[in-house]
């Protein structure tokens, strides 16, 4: 193995700005779908959304056009730190096993996927808070991306900008370490079979393929003082919030 090689950290942590500036709005509203309708948080307990378009709208008709960026800040910051260190580590790891792309398998690549996933969402979760936090309270925040880092800090302490490390971890490991290698083993397996080249339109394809798994640690990072762990958001939340009957 030669020394390390800058390139995936940098172009990993390019491309992730890139989306994460692209897909915004598309996050917020999935963020506020999310914490809409508790019962624990009075400020979320009206359900003001029926879906993503319409959510859109709304907060655009009555938050105007750059509360659908509120919390850009802090993740443009989050993928800087978590997108490069990622694909980064996930390229370098998966370089210590195998130098050459046919001998990568979909066990090493998940292993890579998993480590790099753990790693460098623990290092940037406190950025990931505070774009929650940013995103489900809207224009009703206030303060800077700096000022609310350290306010999060004095009021809250260390533990605050670590609020939902666990599940946010959690779900790291599964999704880098799924998406990622199936990312890699589809394309591996489609170049070499000559059905598709090493080109700009296979790896948007590809892109296609991954699929995004649930945001369970979201709720947990909203800034509820009521905040339990992954276990809990797995078990039904029909007295929490509700669950539509087929009926209605």
């Amino acid at each position: 193995m030669s020394g390390l090689n800058w390139k995936p950290f940098v172009y990993g942590g390019l491309a992730s700005i890139v989306a994460e500036f692209g897909t915004f709005p598309v996050d917020l509203t999935k963020t506020r779908l999310q914490v809409q309708g508790q019962t624990i948080d009075a400020r979320f307990k009206e359900i003001k959304y029926k879906g993503m378009f319409h959510a859109l709208f709304r907060i655009y008709k009555e938050e105007g056009i750059l509360a659908l960026y509120s919390g850009i800040a802090p993740a443009l910051l989050r993928q800087a730190s978590y997108g490069t260190i990622k694909i980064g580590i996930y390229q370098s790891l998966k370089r210590l096993f195998v130098d050459r792309l046919e001998d990568e398998t979909l066990l090493i690549n998940m292993i890579c996927g998993v480590v790099s996933g753990v790693i460098s969402s623990t290092i940037a979760n406190p950025t990931d808070v505070l774009k929650i936090r940013m995103q489900a309270q809207g224009s009703l925040f206030q303060g800077g991306m700096i000022g609310s880092f350290i306010d999060i800090y004095q009021q809250e302490g260390t533990r605050g900008l670590w609020r939902g490390v666990v599940p946010t971890a959690q779900r790291a490991a599964i999704v880098v370490g799924v998406e990622l290698p199936v990312y890699d083993i589809t394309k591996k397996h489609l170049i070499m079979s000559g059905l598709l080249g090493d080109t700009i339109f296979t790896h948007f394809v590809l892109g296609r393929v991954k699929a995004s798994l649930p945001c369970i640690r979201d709720f947990g990072q909203t800034g509820s003082a009521w905040a339990p762990g992954t276990l809990f958001f797995l078990l039904p939340m029909s007295s929490l919030r509700g669950l539509p009957s087929k009926g209605k």
